[in-house]
């Protein structure tokens, strides 16, 4: 459904009038397109204090990865910034943050990005570890007022180059609606494509509820970034599914993933493998707990969590997903936020969260596969446009770019945590909620 709202805002009646009434005045989002496959202007390269990055090389240092986002030097009006506060060890150090960052944050460019790198708190030096997650605060903060479509998010890193799919994605369109976000780049073997517009070439993928909504914008994009996509969902929308996969090349498996034997189903079904696991099927079954009866209960944990969990462990346990391999599922911010009437979807969705951060480690020290989510906020789909007005309006301006996202916000997201050279990317739950007001 049209957001009329966005588009009156966006005529000169609208600016004037919301403006006087002090309304949310959202800009529309710059989002990417083959027309326009990067942000529109230079890259203002700043640092607070002495970098604790490694000693820069010519192909491997921090400039050199920022260059090859493909941004150019900034000519007065950035369409991006980056703060690179590594380095920041005490209160001093921020101070040092804000003499950066105070004299030109209100010259980037609508739509345009603000990326604050920061270290690892050290729990062994209280003063770097008190500097350090001050940088948290500090970027949600700048998130929630610098407007006009632009995005701040905090990067905490070791080194350059592991990160360098990360920046890429952050430097770019495809990040338009994940702002106030806080991405760990650790350890994990990090291989750069051959082609950065395919980087998913030779990859198979598997995502599950893929015959509309978000799996379906999850295939496409997987499909345009190089993957051969296999497209589940329940034998009921088969007819949709086929479509699908024939328009992206790929496949369909009619499969009611609550199956006790649908891991082993899915592994016949692919007996030379796959590297990309996409939990994304979900269900809703509304209701407040005092009158929810036990099948809308477990019928939300049973799709939303559990199939998740077996699904994930034969597949596993059978080697199924190669050395190199991503599992991205989907939690919510019902899960980290609550939502009232939503006690079975919020249960499942924490629970999701919980899969992540337990199987991360491990699955990457056994396996050589990564394990992360995205949490998608509002986001518009049927089942959106099916709520009613007053609601669906509340959910679209909480947040900090006062707008729902699209599908496809939630498919670049989790291309990005599917990258070949995201693999130090892991155990990360990246709300795609444009800042949500509810919830860290």
């Amino acid at each position: 459904m049209a957001d009329r709202y966005l588009s009156f805002t966006g005529t000169a009646p609208g600016r004037f009038l919301t403006r006087r009434l002090g309304l949310p005045q959202p800009a529309a989002l710059r989002r990417w397109s083959p027309e326009r496959p990067g942000l529109e202007g230079g890259l203002l390269h700043l640092t607070a204090g002495a970098s604790a990055l490694p000693a820069e090389t010519p192909d491997a240092g921090l400039p050199a990865v920022l260059a090859r986002a493909g941004l150019g030097a900034d000519t007065g009006r950035p369409a991006a910034v980056v703060l690179d506060a590594t380095g920041v060890r005490d209160v001093a150090g921020l101070d040092a943050v804000h003499a950066a960052l105070h004299p030109v944050v209100r010259s980037v460019a609508t739509s345009g990005r603000v990326v604050v790198l920061g270290s690892p708190p050290d729990p062994a030096d209280h003063h770097q570890a008190a500097a350090q997650q001050a940088l948290e605060g500090f970027t949600r903060s700048l998130g929630k007022e610098i407007g006009r479509g632009r995005t701040v998010n905090l990067v905490r890193l070791t080194d350059a180059p592991s990160a360098e799919s990360t920046l890429r994605f952050l430097l770019s369109p495809k990040s338009a609606y994940v702002s106030g976000q806080v991405v760990e780049v650790g350890a994990g073997q990090v291989t750069a494509p051959d082609d950065w517009a395919r980087p998913l070439a030779g990859r198979t993928a598997l995502v599950t509820g893929a015959a509309r909504g978000i799996g379906e914008a999850v295939a496409e994009t997987l499909a345009r970034d190089g993957a051969r996509v296999v497209v589940l969902d329940v034998p009921g929308p088969e007819p949709d599914a086929r479509r699908v996969a024939e328009r992206l090349g790929g496949t369909a498996l009619a499969l009611d993933i609550t199956a006790a034997d649908a891991g082993e189903r899915i592994v016949r079904a692919l007996p030379d493998g796959l590297d990309l696991l996409i939990h994304n099927a979900g269900i809703t079954r509304d209701r407040r707990l005092v009158n929810m009866p036990a099948e809308r209960w477990h019928s939300v944990l049973d799709v939303n969590l559990a199939s998740v969990l077996r699904t994930t462990d034969a597949l596993l346990a059978a080697g199924a997903l190669r050395p190199g391999g991503r599992i991205v599922a989907t939690a919510s911010i019902a899960g980290l936020a609550g939502n009232a009437g939503q006690t079975n979807y919020g249960a499942s969705k924490a629970g999701v969260v919980g899969l992540v951060r337990s199987l991360a480690p491990r699955a990457l020290a056994e396996h050589g596969v990564t394990v992360n989510a995205v949490a998608p906020g509002f986001v518009e789909t049927r089942m959106t446009a099916a709520i009613p007005l007053v609601i669906r309006e509340a959910g679209r301006r909480m947040n900090s770019l006062a707008q729902g996202g699209l599908p496809v916000d939630v498919a670049e997201t989790t291309a990005w945590l599917a990258h070949p050279a995201s693999g130090a990317v892991n155990g990360q739950v990246v709300r795609v909620c444009g800042q949500s007001l509810l919830g860290a």
